[in-house]
């Protein structure tokens, strides 16, 4: 097509890179998510609190990160810090910033989730001589991973289509491996259209793990 000749041989010779690129991709979606998750739980809290320096905090944090680029946030904590004294490999800082970005998205689907569980249910708990994480961690918090499970697999995908951007501060995942095999073999079309393909049979197998998870756990 338009007189272009493909030669997915080389692409081939430089696949064992794309797919440790891939691994790497796999490893900071999942990470990102770990921490993201975590932090979006004690901001969705603080949030229930409407007041306070914490509420205030944990809603600028939100704000932030659900309306600013996650190219722009890569940017404060890789260049921006590192002009501060506050100096991250990329990868860390790749880490930060897509725990920062998750962690905001996060907590916003947990507050919608847990409008939906009537507060009386906590309030019960607490009567029953259970702690205020006791009555969390053991009457909503599994009521509210059912609710959000679906949200919280897209925002999944969503971090691991994010780690892309790691390219940009020269860290190695898919794009970046990528991009490092098409500057040595100006190949533009082949690498690209196969790691396209990667990232597709990715976000396809996490969205068809997610559905047969949320079968055995919440439907068996």
């Amino acid at each position: 097509m338009f007189g272009y000749t493909f030669y997915w041989s080389i692409v081939w010779d430089k696949l064992p890179d794309l797919l440790e690129g891939a691994k790497a991709t796999l490893a900071l979606t999942v990470l990102s998510m770990v921490i993201g998750t975590l932090l979006a739980l004690g901001l969705t809290l603080l949030r229930r609190q409407e007041k306070g320096l914490g509420y205030r905090l944990a809603t600028g944090w939100v704000e932030v990160a659900r309306n600013t680029p996650a190219l722009f946030q890569i940017y404060m904590i890789y260049f921006g810090l590192g002009a501060l004294g506050l100096h991250f490999s990329s990868y860390v800082a790749m880490l930060l910033a897509l725990s920062f970005n998750n962690a905001g998205y996060l907590a916003e689907i947990f507050r919608g989730g847990l409008q939906i569980i009537p507060k009386q249910q906590l309030t019960a708990a607490r009567s029953l001589g259970i702690s205020s994480f006791g009555a969390y961690t053991h009457v909503v918090f599994p009521q509210l991973f059912r609710i959000v499970y679906f949200p919280y697999v897209n925002q999944l995908n969503w971090a691991l289509l994010n780690s892309s951007l790691g390219m940009i501060i020269g860290l190695r995942e898919l794009t970046g491996a990528t991009q490092a095999a098409q500057s040595e073999s100006f190949r533009t079309f082949e690498f690209f259209i196969v790691a396209a393909v990667m990232y597709f049979v990715m976000s396809k197998l996490i969205e068809g793990g997610a559905r047969l998870t949320f079968w055995r756990v919440f439907k068996g």
